[in-house]
């Protein structure tokens, strides 16, 4: 794992990266969220985007060679991308990436043969610079688009710093979760997503529900992702604070363009586990 920032007071941030994969279905915008496993120390059980920590391996000699569409970042940024294509390829057996001969995404054929790798390169014992020369692959770090950036509270004992991104999922590379850090996956509609959170049937953490919504304003994945172009990212630090009736709330900046700028703590604090059946 990359060493964090420090915020003021010297608290690590952990430098974190996840994708929300779009799809146009029959009804709409879907995005691809999974369950993390109960046993996960964070957000456990939830429904969240295919994402993780950034590993040191990202930032490896070899690794900028190979990637399209990020070439000026800082290594900061360039790292946040490489961990986010990483992390979706894991999680969800997406991969973002290009043959280096024709130039096109990998497809489905492609994609199985390279299945095998998942599971190396989400246990370190394989870099992701080694695997892009092994398999003549590139990053396809042009089809990120940059949509959120979270750092959680410092009242929080576990602290990350977390880019999020949109991207276009492949038409035929099957999404599925990897049976370990996340046990179910699912395309859903947005809203379809925050109803079952209100009805007691899914488990979604704060940015997660905000982030759903935001997207969910979208009919579509071209939308979405035009919209996230022509918009700019405005850090969200949630501070405690209290609302006018003196209740604890986390809060949120108004410019961030969310649906809420405050959630009571006590919401944040217990977020209701799904109900049995």
């Amino acid at each position: 794992m990359a060493e964090g920032h420090a915020k003021a007071g010297g608290d690590a941030l952990i430098p974190a990266a996840t994708i929300l994969l779009l799809r146009d279905g029959t009804e709409g915008l879907e995005v691809f969220m999974v369950v993390r496993h109960h046993q996960i120390d964070f957000a456990s059980g939830a429904l969240v985007f295919p994402g993780g920590k950034v590993d040191k391996l990202d930032m490896a000699p070899g690794v900028r060679e190979r990637a399209d569409g990020m070439e000026g970042l800082d290594d900061w940024e360039f790292s946040m991308r490489v961990a986010a294509i990483r992390e979706a390829f894991e999680e969800s057996g997406v991969l973002l990436a290009r043959n280096e001969q024709t130039g096109s995404v990998v497809d489905a054929g492609r994609l199985k043969a390279l299945e095998p790798y998942r599971d190396p390169l989400n246990r370190g014992e394989v870099g992701i610079a080694d695997f892009l020369a092994k398999e003549g692959l590139r990053l396809a770090g042009d089809m990120l688009t940059p949509f959120a950036h979270w750092i959680t509270p410092n009242m929080m004992p576990k602290r990350f710093d977390t880019r999020f991104y949109l991207a276009c999922a492949p038409e035929d590379h099957l999404a599925v979760h990897d049976g370990s850090e996340s046990v179910d996956s699912v395309w859903i509609r947005p809203e379809l997503a925050l109803r079952e959170a209100d009805a007691g049937t899914r488990t979604i953490i704060f940015p997660t529900r905000m982030n759903v919504e935001k997207v969910g304003r979208s009919p579509n994945v071209s939308h979405a992702i035009e919209t996230a172009r022509n918009t700019n990212v405005v850090t969200v630090e949630p501070v405690v604070t209290k609302n006018e009736k003196g209740e604890p709330v986390l809060k949120i900046p108004a410019e961030a363009g969310y649906i809420v700028t405050e959630e009571p703590l006590s919401a944040v604090a217990n977020v209701s586990k799904p109900k049995a059946g």
